[in-house]
């Protein structure tokens, strides 16, 4: 955790998010939703804030595996294999806090009086201390590149010309809005966005929807057929 708050001290812009690490640090024993809660608004108020000054729009309610993909979109990061395959586990570790801290919160559902004591055993030391360190991984990243690359031109999307297979990642208004329709698709202790299951297996399919989304602006082939 010292280490982000070097960050933050470094680049007075960031400066507010100590409240989250406050937040973080002090309810790792006590209430680890708590800590969790607040490593997702973490996340989530660094990647709105590099959008916001980049101008990247994220949409009415963007996920956090959304926001943060959108975030390295908007520091300039070129659409390569690489860079997108880190891009993309970077966002499921911030995904995965969410969906984790609603399963533990004390308040994201009624619980028994057993399940209030012992939500914060479900969780041993060793993996609460591996999500809080990947958080701060990907918080001081994201932090640190926004910084060296601020005054550098958010890249425009790349128009997809007929004929040509269609880059996953010059696609994200068409994925965002497929990834909030039907959700992330969860394997064990790996989880993926619909967007990207459905590119992967049925390249066809995909390139139907984002024709049709593309064609009607915002309106999912899928949803029309409920």
């Amino acid at each position: 955790m010292e280490k982000l708050r070097k960050t933050i001290e470094q680049y007075g812009r960031w400066k507010d998010l100590g409240i989250y690490i406050d937040r973080m640090e002090g309810h790792l024993e006590s209430d680890f939703s708590h800590s969790l809660e607040n490593a997702k608004a973490l996340l989530e108020s660094i990647g709105k804030e590099i959008c916001s000054v980049k101008e990247v729009e994220l949409g009415s309610s963007p996920t956090i595996n959304g926001v943060i993909k959108a975030a390295f979109t908007a520091l300039g990061y070129p659409n390569e294999d690489m860079v997108r395959t880190i891009s993309g586990s970077l966002a499921n570790i911030g995904q995965q806090i969410g969906t984790l801290r609603n399963g533990i919160s004390p308040t994201s559902h009624g619980r028994s009086m057993d399940e209030l004591r012992d939500r914060n055993s479900s969780i041993d030391l060793l993996t609460r201390d591996f999500l809080i360190d990947s958080t701060v991984v990907v918080a001081v990243f994201l932090i640190r590149s926004f910084e060296e690359r601020k005054d550098m031109a958010v890249p425009k999307e790349s128009e997809v010309a007929v004929g040509e297979k269609i880059i996953y990642a010059d696609a994200e208004d068409f994925n965002e809005s497929w990834d909030q329709s039907f959700g992330d698709f969860q394997m064990g202790v790996y989880s993926f966005v619909a967007s990207e299951v459905l590119y992967g297996l049925d390249y066809q399919a995909y390139e139907l929807e984002y024709k049709l989304f593309m064609e009607s602006g915002d309106e999912l082939a899928g949803d029309a057929e409920e």
